[in-house]
């Protein structure tokens, strides 16, 4: 009896090991096949332009893929492409003192892009994700303001592109 035990409960952690072949702790949903990711420069093209804003939010991109997959950065034929722009950053004032000038101002950062998936073509999407961050209007958003600001909208902005293309959120 003891030994049938043993083998029922050797063949349990088996099939359970098994069924857990394609879970992944950071919730992506990828096809076995996918080995490599390609994610090409994102130009800013926006009417204003903040120089340093396209090599920042390439590499945040490229950063989070390879923190969160066990994937392969590729400069090309990736199995999983991301190509785009950078569309809009702007400063807008939401609120307003008595003397009219912005008490609070948002920066808004909005980039447009392009997923395709070699292995599963129904996954490619174009698609324009945007984040804002607020700040006091009697500031100038430069330097370290100017860091923290990016920081948040392109820790927002490069999340949403990740669960939308491999954790299909």
């Amino acid at each position: 009896m003891n030994k049938l035990l043993k083998l029922f409960l050797v063949i349990l952690a088996l099939i359970s090991f098994q069924n857990c072949g394609i879970y992944s702790f950071t919730g992506t949903n990828l096809h076995p096949d996918v080995k490599t990711v390609q994610i090409d420069y994102f130009p800013n093209n926006a009417i204003l332009v903040e120089p340093s804003l396209s090599q920042k939010f390439t590499t945040e991109l490229q950063d989070l893929f390879l923190r969160q997959t066990n994937l392969n950065l590729v400069k090309s034929a990736g199995d999983l492409v991301f190509e785009g722009e950078i569309t809009g950053y702007k400063i807008n004032p939401m609120t307003a003192t008595a003397d009219q000038t912005a008490a609070q101002n948002r920066l808004t950062i909005t980039v447009n892009v392009r997923f395709f998936n070699s292995k599963l073509e129904d996954d490619n999407f174009e698609k324009s994700f945007s984040h804002y961050h607020d700040y006091d209007g009697n500031i100038q958003l430069t330097g370290g303001l100017l860091d923290d600001a990016f920081k948040e909208i392109l820790e927002r902005i490069t999340q949403d592109i990740f669960n939308a293309s491999v954790a299909k959120w």
